[in-house]
């Protein structure tokens, strides 16, 4: 791929991260944004850390995996921005070199959902693993329920296993604007970095 066709990808990628943040400026086709995403994914990766993908990320386009979008069908498509309605985040955090934790929060109007775990970067792989242990729901700024789904001994225990084992994304876009990934499901996504 030459370079002139490198940076189209990656401006494709910025445009749709700027588009999320700011409304005046047009979002890409979502068939120009995918294709852009693969195109981008298929590029000699450039290093990162963990510390590059700390922060709060939310989530603005998704292709879902073949087989979400076999049952999907028409609504999904190739692929499909995300409503502003729902508010999907992810937040990573470092708490030792390659390790940290997550938190993954759904917010519709008042009713928020948030899962947190632990978070292991898989440096040579370029794969961020994460589990979720705890859950918490809360509505209008007050928690209804916040609990464990796993036992305690998970959140130590996942830092033993093979990558084979964990759910990730693998991250092949990291900028300061935005992050995007495929996930071992096969799906694409893309983030912009939240505000505040």
């Amino acid at each position: 791929m030459n370079e002139s066709a490198v940076n189209e990808s990656a401006a494709v990628l910025a445009q749709a991260a700027s588009a999320q943040q700011n409304s005046s400026i047009g979002q890409p086709n979502p068939k120009d944004l995918v294709a852009a995403l693969q195109a981008t994914e298929k590029l000699p990766k450039s290093g990162y850390t963990l510390t590059d993908l700390a922060g709060t990320w939310r989530l603005c386009f998704i292709t879902g995996t073949k087989k979400t979008r076999q049952k999907a069908g028409v609504a999904l498509g190739a692929g499909r921005y995300l409503p502003k309605l729902i508010k999907i985040q992810l937040t990573y955090e470092v708490t030792d070199g390659d390790q940290g934790l997550v938190q993954n929060s759904v917010g519709l109007g008042q009713l928020k959902l948030e899962l947190s775990g632990p978070l292991k970067f898989w440096a040579k792989s370029r794969c961020l693993a994460f589990d979720f242990t705890k859950i918490q729901v809360a509505i209008g700024g007050l928690t209804l329920y916040q609990g464990r789904i796993k036992p305690e001994a998970a959140d130590s225990d996942f830092f033993q296993q093979l990558l084979k084992d964990q759910a990730f994304f693998k991250y092949f876009w990291v900028t300061e604007q935005g992050i995007a990934a495929r996930g071992r499901g096969g799906g694409l996504a893309l983030w912009y970095r939240a505000e505040g």
